[in-house]
């Protein structure tokens, strides 16, 4: 027997398929939702989810609330954004859960930019542990890129997949919005400083081991602009920490007791 986990924030449009996906081989799901205003909890209560209100922790520290409410040892936790394709659904059912030696389980996840599957840059496989044993292992507790934690894994040859970006402009705008400016407020707070050339020489770095070394050349458009945007990422990550050392008005404009 196994129990759901999804954490969720305004995710309207994602949220029915992910539950849809998940009941194959959960008896229960539950939701643990941050604020949304949208009709993100009243579509998951519709589907039989046990929805939590929690405002938002961080990363890991916001998957693991579930964990108190689960009814079974045995967590499945996936993003809004992701799907069980029938593959790794069949390969789930497979699994002796009660006899398992192992602590969790580990898929391959297939990144979508619209209906693109993406398998340069780095993005396949993009192997993630998403099913696990709680009373082994769970989410390191960390508000920034969690991870299950523990090296007692099986790997599944199966796939999830995960919706990551709409369009290419949603690829662009999102690390403006969040990714960059959340990742300088952190490296700020952190005691971390950069030089005037600290943006140029990290963007480009992201950019050749994207490209280059991650083999995103041979994913022609689609290569090139995954390895530009993250090169922009990692420019304005940068770029918004030399700001901050330069220009005091800009970092009394934010409150650094509250990244999340």
């Amino acid at each position: 027997m196994i129990s759901g986990n999804i954490i969720t924030l305004n995710e309207e449009k994602n949220i029915f398929d992910c539950i849809t996906s998940m009941k194959k081989v959960c008896d229960e799901i539950i939701v643990v939702d941050s604020g949304s205003s949208d009709n993100t909890i009243k579509i998951a209560e519709e589907l039989g989810a046990q929805v939590i209100k929690q405002p938002y922790l961080g990363d890991g520290i916001q998957k693991n609330v579930a964990l108190k409410y689960a009814k079974h040892d045995w967590v499945l936790s996936l993003d809004a954004d992701e799907r069980l394709t029938q593959k790794m659904i069949d390969s789930i059912k497979k699994i002796n859960l009660n006899q398992s030696p192992y602590d969790a389980y580990s898929f391959r996840r297939q990144n979508m930019i619209g209906s693109r599957w993406i398998k340069h840059c780095g993005w396949y496989p993009d192997r993630c542990i998403r099913l696990y044993n709680s009373k082994k292992t769970r989410f390191a507790n960390v508000k920034q890129h969690a991870k299950v934690e523990t090296k007692n894994i099986k790997d599944i040859n199966a796939d999830i997949i995960h919706y990551s970006f709409r369009n290419i402009g949603e690829l662009f705008a999102k690390p403006g919005r969040n990714f960059s400016g959340r990742a300088a407020k952190i490296m700020y707070a952190k005691g971390k400083r950069a030089n005037v050339f600290s943006p140029f020489t990290h963007g480009l770095n992201a950019f050749i081991r994207k490209y280059i070394f991650q083999r995103g050349f041979l994913g022609g458009v689609d290569g090139f602009t995954v390895s530009l945007s993250s090169a922009v990422n990692s420019y304005l990550k940068y770029a918004k920490l030399l700001e901050y050392q330069r220009d005091t008005s800009v970092t009394e404009q934010d409150d650094f007791n509250n990244i999340w």
